[in-house]
C-alpha cells in the first residue's frame, strides 16, 4: 500500500514521497523528490545556500525515517553542473549512487532538486563498485555517474556498457538476463543522440541482444555531465537472483510501436514480478504513435495528453494503476511550456505521484515532453520469492 505525503520543510524545501510498505513487511521502499523553494519577489539564494536547505532536509528525513543507512540512489537535478557539482560532492549526503546531471529544475529560481529512493529496514552496502542490498536471496545493484571524456559519442556508449557489463560479470551476472533498467544522459542530445543509438546497438549485438530477444527499459535525453568532453552518462539497475520469466517486458502496441523499427533498441517498460509486490519501470514516453510517428507536432498541450496517455497504457498492460506511480519525472524542451504542462499533469490522474519537472530536451526535436516513471504495486505471486 502507499502512503503519498508532500511536506513543507522548515528549510524552505518540499519534500513529496510516496511511501510503498506491506503488512509486517521488512522491506519498505520509498521515492522522494526534494524541490527548493524560493517565494516570488526575493532574491535568488545562491547554489550553496539552496544545496544547505537541501541537506537539512534531507537529513530531517533521516531522522523521521530513524535510518541513516538505508538511502540506495541519489539523483541530483541542478542547473549550471560545472559550477555546482563540487558543493554536492562535498557534502557526503549518503553513501549510496549518486548521480549529477545538469537538467534544470523548473521551478521558481530553483537551482536543485533531488530524487531520493530508499530501501527502509535494510542495509545499503558498496563494494566500490555498486551500491547494493540483499534480501530474500535477491541482490539490487545500482550504479550511477558513469562516464568517459574520450571518444565520440558511439564510442563512449559502448564502452560505457561493455565497462558496465564487465563489473555485472565480476558479481556473478548477466546484462542481459539481470539488468532492469539504464539511464543514458546525452550532451547536446540533437547532435549526439545518434551516437547513443549506433554504440548501444552495436554493444547489444555483442551480447546477443536483438529485436528477436529482448532490450532493456530506458530513458536517453539531454544532460550534461561535469566534464565538457564527456558526452553520455550512464546510469544503472540490475537484480541477481531473478529466475526465468520474472521480468514482463511492456509494449501496448495499440499505442506504440516497437522501439526497432526506427532504429532504436530499447523496450517500452518492463515489469519485475516478485511474490509480494510488482516493480514496473516506464521507459522515457513521449506523444507517439504505434507507428512510430510524432504526435501533435507543436502542440504542448496535445502532446501531453497523448504522452499521459501512453504511460497509462504501458501501465495497464502490466495490471498496473497511475495511481501505483511511486516516482515520475517529466522532461521539458521549452521551459515556457512548463506553467502549462504542469496545470495538465496537476488536474489529471497523476497529480499524486511525487514528481520533478526539468529542462531536457528529448531525442526527437519535434518532441517537446517526455516522461518516465517507476510503479510499485502489491501482489501475491507464489511463483517467486518476495522482494
Amino acid at each position: 500500500m502507499y502512503t503519498q505525503e508532500t511536506k513543507y520543510e522548515p528549510s524552505h524545501t518540499i519534500r513529496q514521497s510516496n511511501l510503498f510498505a506491506i503488512d509486517n513487511d521488512k522491506v519498505i521502499e520509498v521515492h522522494s523528490i526534494f524541490t527548493v523553494v524560493q517565494d516570488n519577489g526575493h532574491e535568488t539564494d545562491s547554489f550553496e545556500e539552496q544545496l544547505n536547505r537541501l541537506k537539512a532536509a534531507y537529513s530531517s528525513w533521516c531522522t523521521e525515517k530513524k535510518s541513516t543507512n538505508s538511502t540506495l540512489f541519489i539523483r541530483f537535478f541542478v542547473s549550471d553542473i560545472a559550477n555546482q557539482a563540487s558543493f554536492i560532492q562535498s557534502k557526503d549526503f549518503a553513501n549510496c549512487a549518486i548521480s549529477i546531471v545538469q537538467q534544470p529544475p523548473l521551478a521558481y529560481h530553483t537551482k536543485v532538486s533531488m530524487w531520493c529512493y530508499d530501501i527502509i529496514g535494510q542495509n545499503v552496502v558498496s563494494d566500490g563498485v555498486f551500491h547494493f542490498f540483499q534480501n530474500n536471496g535477491y541482490t539490487h545493484y545500482w550504479t550511477a555517474n558513469r562516464s568517459l571524456a574520450e571518444g565520440d559519442s558511439a564510442f563512449q556508449t559502448h564502452r560505457l556498457l561493455e565497462t558496465y557489463e564487465e563489473d555485472l560479470t565480476k558479481a556473478g551476472i548477466q546484462f542481459a538476463d539481470n539488468c532492469i533498467r539504464t539511464w543514458f544522459f546525452v550532451q547536446n542530445v540533437d547532435v549526439n543522440y545518434q551516437g547513443v543509438v549506433k554504440g548501444r546497438k552495436e554493444n547489444f549485438e555483442t551480447i546477443g541482444l536483438t529485436q528477436d530477444t529482448h532490450y532493456i527499459a530506458s530513458t536517453g535525453i539531454e544532460g550534461r555531465t561535469v566534464q565538457p568532453s564527456s558526452y553520455v552518462l550512464l546510469d544503472a539497475y540490475a537484480v541477481k537472483g531473478l529466475q526465468k520469466g520474472q521480468q514482463q517486458y511492456l509494449y501496448a502496441k495499440e499505442y506504440l510501436n516497437s522501439t526497432y523499427e526506427y532504429g532504436v533498441t530499447f523496450e517500452r517498460g518492463v515489469k519485475v514480478m516478485y511474490g509480494d509486490r510488482d516493480h514496473l519501470y516506464i521507459s522515457g514516453t513521449a506523444s507517439i504513435n504505434n507507428k512510430g510517428e510524432v504526435m501533435h507536432v507543436g502542440d504542448i498541450k496535445k502532446q501531453t495528453f497523448r504522452m499521459l496517455e501512453n504511460v497509462e497504457a504501458l501501465l495497464h498492460e502490466g495490471e498496473a494503476e497511475v495511481s501505483d506511480i511511486a516516482i515520475c519525472i517529466i522532461y521539458l524542451r521549452d521551459m515556457a511550456d512548463y506553467q502549462t504542462v504542469k496545470k495538465i499533469i496537476d488536474e489529471s490522474a497523476f497529480k499524486t505521484c511525487a514528481k520533478t519537472f526539468v529542462l531536457a530536451p528529448v531525442c526527437r526535436p519535434t518532441w517537446l515532453i517526455e516522461m518516465e516513471c517507476i510503479a510499485i504495486r502489491a501482489n501475491k505471486n507464489e511463483k517467486y520469492k518476495n522482494f
